[in-house]
C-alpha cells in the first residue's frame, strides 16, 4: 500500500471500537425505551394512563405549536436512534472486511472468521437497535398526537 491508503486503513481501524460502543449504547437505549414503551401501553390498556402532553402543558402552558415542538423533543432521541444505527452498523461491517479480505488472501481462514464475526454481530446488533426504536417513535408518535388533538379540542372548547 502506498502512504495514502495506508493512512486511510490506519484511519478507519480508529473509528472500530467507538462506532461498536456507540452500537452498544443504542442496543442498551432501545431496550430502555422498549420497557418504557411497554410500561406506558400497558397502563394506556388498564385506562390509568395520564397524558404527559397535558401534564407539560399544566406545568409550561404554550399554544398547540409549542406542544408540537414538545412532541418532538420527546421523540428526537428515538429517530436519532433509528436513522443512525444503521449507518453506524454499515460502519462497523465495512471496517472489519478489508482486513478479512487481507487475511483471504494470505489464505488465513482463522482471522478472516474472527472479522467477520464482529462485522456480521455489530450490524445484527444496530438493525435490532434501529427496528426496535422506530417501533416506539412510530407509535408513540401517533399516540403523542392524538393526545395534541385532544389538547387542541381543550382549546377550542374554551
Amino acid at each position: 500500500m502506498n502512504a495514502i491508503e495506508k493512512t486511510l486503513y490506519d484511519l478507519s481501524h480508529l473509528f472500530l471500537v467507538p462506532v461498536l460502543l456507540l452500537i452498544l449504547a443504542a442496543l442498551a437505549y432501545s431496550f430502555i425505551a422498549l420497557g418504557g414503551f411497554a410500561w406506558e401501553a400497558l397502563k394506556r390498556r388498564r385506562g390509568q394512563y395520564s397524558s404527559a402532553l397535558l401534564g407539560w402543558h399544566a406545568r409550561q402552558g404554550g399554544t398547540a405549536d409549542d406542544a408540537e415542538l414538545w412532541i418532538l423533543k420527546k421523540l428526537e432521541l428515538l429517530r436519532i436512534v433509528s436513522r443512525t444505527a444503521p449507518m453506524l452498523g454499515l460502519v462497523a461491517t465495512m471496517i472489519p472486511m478489508g482486513p478479512a479480505l487481507l487475511a483471504l488472501t494470505r489464505s488465513d481462514a482463522q482471522s478472516v472468521g474472527e472479522n467477520m464475526v464482529v462485522a456480521f454481530s455489530s450490524v445484527i446488533l444496530a438493525l435490532v437497535s434501529a427496528s426496535l426504536t422506530f417501533f416506539i417513535m412510530t407509535v408513540r408518535r401517533r399516540w403523542l398526537l392524538e393526545e395534541l388533538r385532544h389538547f387542541e379540542r381543550l382549546q377550542e372548547a374554551g
